[in-house]
């Protein structure tokens, strides 16, 4: 590395598919890294799809020559459609992999022409966040920074949601990734890869395991926007709430099975924040279970209207079964309320006995009951949700707050520039 890399001022470029708050998920890594890196007034430009233009307009009124776009392609379109009529995770494999790569393809080809402009001197691209899925970030002029990844975790053995079809094909691309990631070599090549746990860590192709690897949570939260409620109030009836996809791996069905035992035993309510293609399945069952005086849908809402109907519940209950991350969990934890998740995945890593309850995925039947008894148990115990709810505030602060990421990232980019190692805990854990 010359010396004029390592010397002169930062100048970074994200390069993500997508950017946004709205769409969620792993799209709002980018997003809030460029937010944050710009109120500390870092030099930095983001590369990502069209599709969210308007959002980042408003979002960033006064940036808009430091953020570039590509546009809709034919192949974008189309594998939007075809993936729209497969399961869920087949087509995140199979379409939603070649949608991406076409993407990235031309992102590489205005990534060059980006760098002879404005003379970046590190590129970073924090998403997909798949330990296998290979990059197209390879022979550039400068280091290339990829992750935090976050992955290799499955269903737990009694919830296998998916078919046999799509479990082979899931396989084959997994068990072929070391191949495409010698064949499309970005990992390969970059600087460094920044993973999110040791599960992940794991779960890198054998050809990346000989890699430069730096811990580092994927997950962050808006701790101005996330906040608890100013004077906690003791509401007769119970109000719990989930927030997430309507999808099969989410489990809300387990929660409404939860919700119907309590029936006679305590008052409450619980309002389902989201939508997605099992909603009139869900709505169905509410019926079914004779819930719906209980059980309000609110289908997808702002982060500002999650973060409101947050200060006002009681419980966060998320019963996940393939939650690599979770930044929901983090959410309602920095709105002080104590959560009730799968003890698996994402919400293992983030929820401690401190600051919530865990639950073992044993048969549905057995988490329905333990699920129950915890709901229960913090009905009647308004001082443990309140002991639950303050902890989950503090631990969140002290290792998940975005600002606080951020200027981790100043110090990985900042390593790599220097001497391409890193020797500090970047983040306590």
């Amino acid at each position: 590395m010359s010396e004029l890399s390592q010397n002169a001022p930062l100048k970074i470029l994200l390069v993500a598919e997508h950017a946004s708050a709205a769409f969620g998920g792993e799209a709002l890594v980018p997003f809030q890294y460029f937010k944050r890196l710009r109120e500390m007034h870092v030099d930095v430009h983001l590369l990502v799809h069209e599709r969210t233009r308007k959002e980042l307009s408003v979002a960033f009124p006064h940036d808009l020559d430091r953020i570039h776009f590509v546009a809709d392609s034919v192949v974008n379109v189309w594998c939007h459609k075809i993936g729209s009529l497969m399961p869920d995770r087949l087509a995140v494999f199979t379409v939603g992999a070649m949608s991406h790569f076409e993407t990235q393809f031309r992102q590489r080809r205005l990534v060059r022409a980006l760098l002879r402009q404005w003379g970046f001197n590190i590129v970073h691209e924090p998403i997909p966040v798949s330990p296998k899925l290979p990059s197209l970030l390879f022979g550039l002029p400068v280091p290339v920074v990829i992750g935090p990844m976050n992955g290799g975790m499955d269903y737990p053995p009694n919830y296998h949601l998916d078919g046999r079809f799509e479990r082979l094909v899931v396989f084959a691309l997994r068990w072929t990734s070391a191949f495409w990631n010698m064949i499309l070599p970005g990992k390969r090549q970059a600087a460094l890869l920044l993973v999110a746990n040791k599960r992940t860590r794991d779960a890198l192709p054998a050809v990346l395991r000989s890699k430069k690897l730096l811990e580092l949570a994927e997950n962050g939260v808006d701790l101005a926007l996330f906040t608890p409620a100013s004077a906690r109030v003791e509401n007769e009836t119970l109000r719990i709430v989930y927030a997430g996809r309507l999808v099969d791996w989410k489990r809300v069905d387990l929660l409404l099975a939860a919700c119907a035992c309590l029936s006679g035993k305590i008052k409450f309510a619980l309002d389902l924040i989201g939508d997605g293609p099992l909603r009139g399945a869900l709505e169905q069952e509410v019926r079914r279970l004779s819930l719906a005086p209980h059980v309000h849908f609110h289908g997808r809402l702002s982060q500002s209207a999650i973060a409101d109907f947050l200060r006002s519940a009681d419980v966060f209950v998320l019963p996940s079964m393939r939650e690599c991350g979770g930044a929901v969990v983090l959410e309602a934890m920095a709105s002080g309320l104590p959560v009730i998740a799968a003890n698996w995945g994402g919400p293992a890593d983030y929820v401690s006995k401190d600051t919530g309850i865990l639950i073992a995925p044993g048969t549905p039947g057995e988490f329905v009951s333990e699920l129950t008894k915890a709901i229960v148990r913090l009905a009647g115990n308004p001082e443990e949700r309140a002991r639950m709810g303050d902890a989950g505030r503090q631990r969140v602060a002290a290792l998940f707050d975005w600002r606080a990421k951020a200027r981790a990232l100043l110090n990985i980019y900042e390593g790599v520039l220097k001497s391409g190692t890193l020797e500090m805990e970047l983040m306590p854990r």
